[in-house]
């Protein structure tokens, strides 16, 4: 592949940090992405990077896929405006604080964390089921929304990486049956979990930050802004916590039961994208008729309220649906297999688990997107092992841990996007503040494999 395919990347990341404009950037990737591709076909660029941007917005918005997930993402913003403007929010903080399952912050973050772990079925489902869950108890005890962003994003999905009994585990299993390896895929797959470092080093960064209640870098200057904020208080009042906690348990045992019947009871072959829409309808559902029924809004006022909630959101699914377009022309260009392509063939067999770990992070950053990574990189990595005898459960954790370490890192991932909308936290703000705990946990992570690879190899 040509070195240009990884220029759209560069120009969406330059944009983003110069700018501070996450759509502009998106738009001009995308644009010179297409043009590239116009320009390798001998066609007029300039005209054809415009109309194959529009066609591209197209392709990735009819994808069945990609259209639950934008659908998806604007019920959320229903969702939120239903739970938040009945008092639901307010009166389930108040209930957790009560019952001293939630006085202090230490006892937040804890709430958090656990949340995210538990709902392990789906990475933007445990996203929103612990931020939605905590928004009000961060506001309550002061604890910026970046910092919620960063508590959930870093644990999602390195939990979900982790357990693999979701979609990815299935993606992945996927993958690994197309080879013939003395190990069955399963007891790979399996063995990938201790030496995934950087998912193991990301939980435990997330829970030294709730332990201690520190907080470094960009962060500490988020949490000095909301410390001086004197509005941070909730100005809806209180009403029933059941406005809240119904839709969302809905929303958390909807999306099991719709994974268990997409997969036809296997749990692991259900399909992400059909049982997280499924489960927000439902969970969107059950928050009108209980608030139909409790005669707090006329049907009028909550479509008004519902559109109003997408409303707030529609900048960031704008961000969702380009960041998925964005992903869909760099596969056409080829960025991922050329970034895939720098680990190269003359590497000490020492540095090679380490440098796929770095190839994926820096795929998965430029590219948006761990699936695509995985896609690339394990078809590489799987061969490795079966030429030069590597530990297939080494290679496989390093290149599923580089996949999210670059995701936690990239401005223009999808999973970003979900994490901030989850949150209530600016996308940038987001990224400024999480991405140094990011890097500090990439660098042990390939410091790990290094490690691993002296004692293995």
């Amino acid at each position: 592949m040509e070195w240009y395919s990884i220029l759209p990347p560069i120009i969406a990341i330059v944009v983003v940090f110069w700018r501070k404009e996450v759509i502009l950037a998106l738009i001009l990737a995308i644009f010179s992405a297409e043009a590239l591709l116009a320009y390798r076909g001998d066609g007029e660029f300039i005209f054809h990077g415009v109309i194959g941007s529009i066609e591209r917005v197209i392709e990735i918005a009819s994808s069945s896929g990609n259209t639950r997930i934008l659908i998806f993402s604007m019920l959320i913003g229903a969702l939120l405006a239903y739970i938040r403007n009945s008092g639901g929010v307010t009166a389930t903080v108040e209930m957790l604080i009560n019952k001293g399952v939630a006085k202090s912050k230490r006892q937040v973050g804890f709430l958090t964390m656990f949340t995210g772990i538990v709902v392990f079925i789906e990475s933007n489902l445990s996203v929103l089921a612990s931020g939605i869950l905590s928004r009000g108890l961060y506001d309550k005890f002061k604890m910026s929304r970046a910092r919620l962003a960063y508590v959930i994003d870093s644990t999602s999905a390195p939990v979900c990486i982790l357990i693999l009994l979701n979609g990815w585990g299935a993606f992945v299993l996927g993958l690994l049956s197309n080879y013939e390896l003395e190990e069955s895929p399963v007891s790979i797959l399996w063995g990938t979990i201790p030496f995934n470092f950087y998912a193991i080093i990301a939980l435990l960064i997330v829970l030294y930050t709730i332990v201690t209640d520190r907080v470094h870098g960009p962060m500490r200057e988020a949490e000095r802004e909301m410390q001086h904020n004197n509005d941070a208080s909730l100005p809806i009042p209180a009403s029933k916590a059941r406005f809240m906690l119904v839709p969302l348990g809905t929303m958390i045992f909807g999306m099991i039961g719709f994974m268990l019947w997409t997969g036809d009871g296997d749990i692991a072959a259900g399909s992400g994208s059909k049982s997280v829409l499924y489960a927000t309808v439902l969970a969107c559902m059950v928050a009108y008729f209980l608030l139909i029924s409790a005669k707090k809004y006329t049907h009028k006022e909550l479509v008004d309220e519902g559109f109003k909630g997408m409303g707030e959101i529609l900048p960031l699914v704008t961000i969702v649906l380009f960041s998925l377009t964005l992903g869909g022309s760099l596969k056409e260009l080829g960025t991922g297999i050329f970034v895939a392509n720098l680990v190269g063939d003359y590497l000490p067999l020492s540095l090679i688990v380490p440098v796929l770990f770095l190839a994926g992070g820096i795929m998965s950053f430029t590219t948006g997107t761990s699936w695509g990574t995985f896609a690339i990189l394990i078809p590489i990595g799987v061969p490795l092992i079966q030429t030069l005898g590597l530990p297939p459960s080494l290679v496989l954790a390093a290149i599923l841990g580089g996949g999210v370490f670059g995701d936690h890192c990239s401005p223009i991932s999808d999973t970003t996007a979900v994490s901030s909308i989850a949150s209530g936290c600016d996308l940038l703000t987001h990224v400024r503040t999480q991405m140094p705990y990011a890097l500090f946990g990439g660098a042990l992570a390939f410091i790990g494999y290094f490690i691993a690879s002296l004692i293995m190899l």
